[in-house]
């Protein structure tokens, strides 16, 4: 694809954001649309955000449940990048104003201390994990619909990303099995969605080895002091005014969030 074209997606999909305003999919007119396009115009569109001032503080994987693959039609999993803007304080307040059709879904984070590059194993993962948390992301794609999209629109859209949630740390986790905890979802405290860390890639351990691999293909790795959102444990659900949705976690601190208008 040609450079003047990535410029041309890159702002298109800024603007959509800014003006929260969906648009159709580029894929259905672009026959020679790459994964390596979708990732150079991610990370233009990342530039233009830190441009206006925004700071670049962690990563997200996304598509790492293969059920969840299988049902969008998707190969495999992708990742997006996370800023200071899209944090919401944990017991905070998330404003449907501004977004085009938010939703929202069960993640557990990494915490991540020294850097991690290229293929890296589980026990490395582990000693580069200052701290672990529960967390909540809220996607909001920039698409027509929210349904089903190529691997190539999703990625240019910084994988669907909007906000995220971040509970308190656990800093004494290396006895907890992180890759059998019970998810639990609730909208005014009533559950919504109930899943298993297993649904993320297995094993969220291994959702930041493959973020480690998919970021060396394009010369870059998981910096120390920045954060992993390691996928969704279940399906996002939509997002209405007037509730609070919170996430309970097998031994980790619970989080919240209110949804206002």
């Amino acid at each position: 694809m040609e450079t003047t074209l990535i410029q041309k997606i890159a702002q298109t999909l800024h603007n959509a954001r800014l003006d929260a305003q969906s648009l159709p999919q580029f894929s259905k007119e672009i026959s020679d649309f790459k994964r390596e396009d979708a990732y150079a115009i991610q990370e233009i569109g990342i530039k233009m955000r830190e441009i206006a001032g925004e700071k670049v503080i962690g990563l997200k994987m996304g598509l790492t449940s293969e059920g969840k693959r299988k049902q969008m039609n998707l190969d495999a999993p992708l990742y997006g990048v996370l800023t200071d803007k899209m944090k919401i304080e944990n017991d905070g307040t998330f404003k449907l104003k501004g977004s085009i059709h938010p939703k929202i879904e069960p993640e557990i984070a990494f915490h991540i201390k020294s850097e991690l590059k290229g293929t890296v194993t589980r026990d490395q993962v582990l000693n580069a994990t200052e701290a672990v948390c529960a967390a909540l992301e809220i996607l909001d794609s920039r698409y027509d619909g929210f349904k089903y999209f190529s691997m190539e629109d999703v990625i240019s859209d910084n994988s669907s990303s909007s906000h995220y949630i971040l509970g308190p740390k656990l800093t004494d986790f290396k006895n907890i099995d992180l890759k059998n905890l019970k998810m639990r979802m609730l909208v005014d405290g009533k559950v919504a969605m109930e899943g298993n860390s297993k649904e993320i890639s297995d094993d969220p351990v291994i959702s930041v080895i493959q973020l480690a691999e998919l970021l060396a293909k394009r010369g870059k790795s998981i910096p120390a002091g920045t954060f992993v959102l390691a996928g969704a444990a279940t399906a996002a659900i939509p997002l209405g005014p007037g509730v609070t949705v919170s996430l309970e976690v097998e031994s980790l601190p619970a989080l919240r969030v209110a949804i206002k208008e």
